[in-house]
C-alpha cells in the first residue's frame, strides 16, 4: 500500500462520490481480512487507520505474563516493557504487526476494497433516486435487450421495459430520451430503476416543464388519462380567474402543447377545463361532442349521457376511445345513448310503469323524471318518499310499492332500461366466440377491438358496438342480448 493513504482516500471519494468514512472502513476491513489469511484466527487482532501518517495499522492484542506459554496470545513482561514502560502483569497490550501480506494477501485486500466501494456506490445511487419517483429524467440509450432499453442516467442505469414504451416508437443506441421514473428498487445487483413513457404522469410532467404557470402553482393539472401513442386527455384548473388554464397549456399558436406532442411522437392531446360541477366536467371531457342532457347516479358514480344522433359516433370516438378516456379522466362510469335510442328506452320504461296501480301517463313521467328506471327501483323506495314525489296519499304509494315488489319478483330481474349490466364470474373469462350467433369473423372483429370476453360485451352498450365496422345497431343489440342469455345460463 502507498505510504500515505490520505491522498488516495480523498481522490477515490471525490471520483466516486463516496464518504471518506466509508472508504476508511473498507480499507480497515480489507486489511483485517488479509491478516486472517496470513496470521490465522489466533489471538485478538484489530485494525485502525492512522489519520496523521495516513497508514492502516494492524495490532494483535496479547496478555502480559511472567512466563510465556502461548506466544500467539501472550507476551513476557520484559518485551511488554520495551513497548510500554507502564505495562503490568495481566495487562492487554497491542503489538503492531507487519501489513506486508504478499501477493495473495494484497489481492484479497484489493477484492474487499473493490466490493465495499461498489456497495457504497450502489447505496449512493439508490439514495439519490429513491425519493424521485414520479420525476422526469433524461438519458441516453446504452443497449437494447429483448425489447427493453437500458438508459444511462449519470452514474446510474435505468431500464425502460417494452410494455412501458410508446407503441410504434423506435430507438437507436446513443439516442437521448426523456422518461418518467416509475419505481426504484433495491436488489442484489444494486438499485434497479424502472422508467415509463406510457404512464399518464409522463404527460403531466411534460406540461409542468413547458407551462410556467403550472410550476408557479397558478394552474393545476387535476387528472390525466392516456392511450399511449394515440390520444390523451388532461383536465386543468386555474386558481386565478384572469388566467385561462386551457389557453396557458396550449400556448401561443399552440407552441407549448406542440412541444409535448412532439416528445410523445404525435400523440393527440385534449386539454379539458375542470369543473366542480361533475356533470359539466364529464360533458367537457367528452368534447368535441355536444351533450344534450345527463342523468346522474351519484351513489354508483354513473352518468347516462344523451347526445343527438349525429353526435353519437363523435362522443364514443374511434373504437370507443373518446368515452373510455373521458371515463378514466373523470372517474365516472359513462353510458352514452342517442336521442332516438333514449326515446325508445324511455317509452318502454314509461309503459312498464303503467303496469303499476294508480300510475297513468303523468305519474309514469314523474317517476321517470325523478330518476326511476325500473320496476325494481320503485320496489326498493320508501312509500313515504314515493308519496311526496307523486303527490299521492301514503296509502296509495304503499300499494304502488307492494305491486312493484310482486312484479319485480315475478320478472326475476330489473326492468327494461336498467343502467347496471348483469355480471357473472364465468362471463369475465369466457370468450365471445362461445356466445350464440357469434361466428368466427364476428368474434375476431370483436377481439381486435378489445371485446374479448362475454363480460366485455355486458359492460358496453349497443351504440358503442354499432360504431365498429360491419356491426349495425340491430346486430349490436342482438350481441348484447346474446351475452345476457349466456350469462344467465351460466348462473343457472
Amino acid at each position: 500500500m502507498p505510504s500515505n493513504l490520505n491522498y488516495v482516500i480523498d481522490q477515490v471519494g471525490k471520483d466516486k462520490g463516496i464518504d471518506r468514512k466509508v472508504i476508511i472502513e473498507a480499507l480497515e476491513q480489507a486489511v483485517l481480512t488479509a491478516s486472517r489469511k496470513k496470521y490465522g484466527h489466533q489471538g485478538e487482532i484489530e485494525v485502525h487507520f492512522n489519520e496523521e501518517v495516513g497508514e492502516v495499522e494492524l495490532f494483535q492484542f496479547k496478555q502480559v505474563v511472567e512466563e510465556v506459554t502461548n506466544p500467539s496470545e501472550e507476551i513476557s513482561l520484559k518485551e511488554a516493557k520495551e513497548l510500554d514502560n507502564e505495562a503490568q502483569i495481566g495487562d492487554s497490550l497491542g503489538v503492531k504487526l507487519n501489513t506486508d501480506f504478499g501477493r495473495i494477501g494484497a489481492q484479497t485486500a484489493k477484492q474487499v476494497i473493490i466490493q465495499k466501494v461498489r456497495d457504497a456506490e450502489r447505496e449512493n445511487v439508490y439514495n439519490e433516486f429513491k425519493d424521485r419517483k414520479g420525476d422526469l429524467v433524461s438519458g441516453s440509450v446504452q443497449r437494447m435487450e429483448k425489447g427493453s432499453l437500458y438508459i444511462g442516467i449519470g452514474r446510474a442505469e435505468a431500464v425502460l421495459l417494452s410494455k412501458e414504451q410508446i407503441p410504434g416508437e423506435s430507438y437507436r443506441q446513443g439516442e437521448r430520451l426523456r422518461a418518467y421514473i416509475l419505481d426504484v428498487q433495491k436488489s442484489s445487483k444494486g438499485p434497479q430503476m424502472f422508467l415509463s413513457r406510457t404512464h399518464p404522469g409522463f404527460v403531466v410532467k411534460l406540461f409542468e416543464m413547458e407551462v410556467p404557470e403550472i410550476s408557479e402553482g397558478v394552474i393545476k393539472i387535476i387528472s390525466a388519462a392516456r392511450e399511449p401513442g394515440e390520444r390523451a386527455k388532461i383536465s386543468v384548473y386555474s386558481s386565478n380567474r384572469d388566467v385561462d388554464p386551457v389557453g396557458a397549456c396550449v400556448g401561443m399558436k399552440g407552441s407549448r402543447v406542440q412541444n409535448v406532442v412532439q416528445e410523445l411522437r404525435g400523440e393527440r392531446i385534449d386539454i379539458i377545463p375542470w369543473s366542480q360541477d361533475q356533470a359539466k366536467y364529464v360533458c367537457n371531457a367528452l368534447a368535441p361532442a355536444k351533450i344534450s342532457r345527463v342523468y346522474i347516479d351519484e351513489e354508483n358514480r354513473h352518468m347516462e349521457v344523451v347526445v343527438a344522433d349525429d353526435q353519437l359516433s363523435l362522443a364514443i370516438g374511434k373504437k370507443g376511445q373518446n368515452v373510455r378516456l373521458a371515463s378514466k379522466l373523470t372517474g365516472w362510469k359513462i353510458d352514452i345513448k342517442s336521442e332516438s335510442r333514449m326515446e325508445k328506452i324511455s317509452s318502454e320504461i314509461l309503459e312498464k310503469f303503467k303496469d303499476l296501480p294508480h300510475i297513468g301517463d303523468v305519474a309514469s313521467r314523474i317517476l321517470y323524471n325523478e330518476g326511476f328506471r325500473s320496476i325494481k327501483e320503485v320496489a326498493e323506495v320508501d312509500p313515504e318518499e314515493l308519496a311526496k314525489a307523486l303527490g299521492f296519499e301514503k296509502e296509495k304509494a304503499g300499494e304502488i310499492v307492494a305491486a312493484a315488489v310482486q312484479l319485480s319478483q315475478r320478472e326475476g330481474e330489473a326492468g327494461v332500461g336498467q343502467v347496471a349490466a348483469p355480471t357473472t364470474v364465468d362471463a369475465a373469462v369466457d370468450p365471445v366466440a362461445q356466445m350464440e350467433g357469434v361466428g368466427e369473423k364476428t368474434a375476431q372483429l370483436l377481439e381486435e377491438n378489445g371485446f374479448k370476453t362475454v363480460q366485455d360485451i355486458l359492460k358496453t352498450n349497443a351504440e358503442t358496438l354499432s360504431s365498429l365496422p360491419g356491426i349495425g345497431i340491430k346486430k349490436a343489440e342482438k350481441l348484447i342480448e346474446s351475452a345476457k342469455h349466456y350469462a344467465e345460463g351460466k348462473k343457472a
